[in-house]
């Protein structure tokens, strides 16, 4: 009796303690961040720390990313169950025929941004005709999009993996992401004041980026367990933004771990541009859905581009996870 009464006594402890589920309860899952270890992916690392995947069901497995693992190879090839992308990389990659649905837009507006120094003379759009502008040879749909739109040439330079050119003045002005390659430019020594900043959502050309992406056979196969990735992530990242400093202690540990390199300081200024860009632009679209205008913006750039040749109908691409 008293054998009896003690592992009954064991088995109410553990179903109390957090996180813990019965083993049948918790789906297997993978998920893929499309780039190394840094804040972008804040609230995905956080969710995981912090059990809010478990809670929801989910044992998940975060993968590792960037340039050696293609987020929408993974996916196409059924090495991750969930990756991230930018919704312009996702629209491309739906018109080579790989089946992927957006389960979540999490930014609400785009980050890229054209930068140049306030030396160079340049304020306006038509000021940038015949500049030499540095590109990401993989991202130039918004910024052709943005010369189209004013009727600009550019002398295009290729742009690596650092804006080593713009500071050494071998470019006019150069390409970059708020949360990421600004912080390095006004952290060289050039000061915000001196800098001229053209953010493209503000010139009618918003390309949202980071979203949430699928196989549509899983969304088919499985909505349920889809929509509690997203919720899952989405709480995650609400935490992050009301716990800063942990939610960057965090992102610090995943870049340790990953050897990737980075410090605290462009972390937090990450995490906190992170913030502000997946704060609702319309009040009627929350964080997590994505605004049927920015995609039918974001498509119709592409396909005037050439880079795509049909878009999709967005009810088809799009499968809400928020309803």
């Amino acid at each position: 009796m008293v054998k009896r009464s003690f592992i009954v006594a064991i088995i109410s402890l553990l179903c109390l303690l957090p996180g813990i589920t019965a083993a049948g309860e918790l789906r297997a899952v993978t998920f893929l961040p499309q780039w190394l270890p840094q804040a972008q992916f804040a609230g995905y690392y956080v969710a995981y720390e912090k059990g809010f995947y478990r809670k929801h069901g989910i044992d998940m497995k975060l993968l590792k990313g960037g340039p050696d693992f293609p987020a929408a190879e993974m996916l196409s090839k059924n090495r991750t169950d969930f990756t991230s992308m930018f919704l312009s990389e996702a629209i491309q990659q739906r018109d080579k025929k790989i089946h992927l649905v957006n389960i979540g837009q999490l930014m609400q507006r785009s980050g890229f941004i054209l930068v140049t120094k306030k030396g160079s003379g340049i304020s306006k759009p038509s000021d940038l005709q015949d500049k030499k502008v540095s590109m990401w040879p993989n991202f130039q749909a918004q910024p052709q999009a943005f010369f189209r739109k004013y009727g600009i040439e550019v002398k295009s330079v290729s742009q690596g993996a650092t804006v080593n050119l713009f500071l050494r003045g071998g470019v006019d002005a150069a390409s970059a992401m708020w949360y990421n390659e600004y912080h390095t430019i006004i952290n060289s020594g050039i000061n915000e004041d001196e800098l001229t900043t053209f953010f493209f959502d503000q010139y009618g050309l918003n390309f949202p980026e980071d979203g949430i992406y699928v196989l549509k056979e899983t969304y088919e196969r499985d909505r349920e367990l889809c929509c509690k990735f997203v919720k899952a992530s989405l709480a995650g990242w609400k935490y992050a933004f009301e716990n800063l400093d942990e939610a960057t202690d965090i992102v610090m540990k995943y870049i340790k771990d990953a050897h990737a390199g980075g410090n605290r300081v462009h972390q937090r200024w990450m995490l906190a541009r992170m913030k502000d860009l997946m704060q609702p632009v319309d009040p009627k679209v929350p964080i997590g859905a994505l605004n049927p205008k920015d995609y039918n913006t974001v498509a119709g750039e592409l396909q005037k581009s050439g880079l795509i040749q049909t878009i999709p109908p967005f009810g088809e691409f799009y499968a809400p996870c928020l309803e």
